[in-house]
């Protein structure tokens, strides 16, 4: 990947393209993850890759290219939901979550995935980039420019309120 990302550096949009498809359904699960509604994760991404496009340059160290760009995206998807608390749309409706009608391990998968959605925003981004994006403790510090110690302590406080939330459906399933 690092000379990929260094072609891209001299120019080649061809080959930033390509490193932008590997990259795409990751950082569309993270955008979805932070701000939700469609049309916002295609406003950030979009801007997203603008503004790594044209600061490719400026990236000193090739082997984090994937580590940049989340945290690009991640600022991008913040700024999505300042703008979105400041913008007042007139006859919009709450945006709502019905539950999904599932069986077996899908039913437990949409538990599990509605727990994480239920998160508050700093632990829901610490997992989603922990679980769904595979980075390391020491990555998603980097991205969002906190200790490492900050990242295990979140991750475990959400574990403890994933187990919860799940041990409490199991007890409503099960009628106790």
């Amino acid at each position: 990947m690092v000379v990929e990302v260094k072609k891209a550096q001299e120019g080649d949009l061809d080959t930033f393209v390509k490193l932008i498809r590997q990259l795409e359904s990751r950082l569309y699960g993270l955008a979805k993850s932070i701000v939700k509604r469609d049309e916002d994760c295609a406003d950030a991404i979009q801007e997203t890759l603008l503004k790594a496009y044209k600061s490719l340059n400026t990236l000193k160290k090739p082997e984090f290219f994937n580590t940049w760009i989340i945290r690009i995206l991640i600022n991008e998807c913040n700024q999505v939901l300042r703008l979105r608390k400041r913008t007042i749309v007139m006859g919009e409706l709450p945006e709502t979550n019905y539950p999904i009608a599932a069986h077996g391990a899908d039913h437990q998968t949409s538990d599990l995935q509605e727990a994480v959605d239920r998160l508050n925003d700093t632990l829901r981004l610490v997992v989603h980039l922990f679980y769904y994006q595979d980075l390391s403790v020491k990555q998603i510090a980097e991205i969002l420019e906190i200790s490492e110690g900050a990242v295990r302590a979140r991750l475990h406080r959400a574990r403890g309120v994933l187990a919860d939330w799940m041990n409490s459906m199991r007890m409503n399933f099960a009628g106790i």
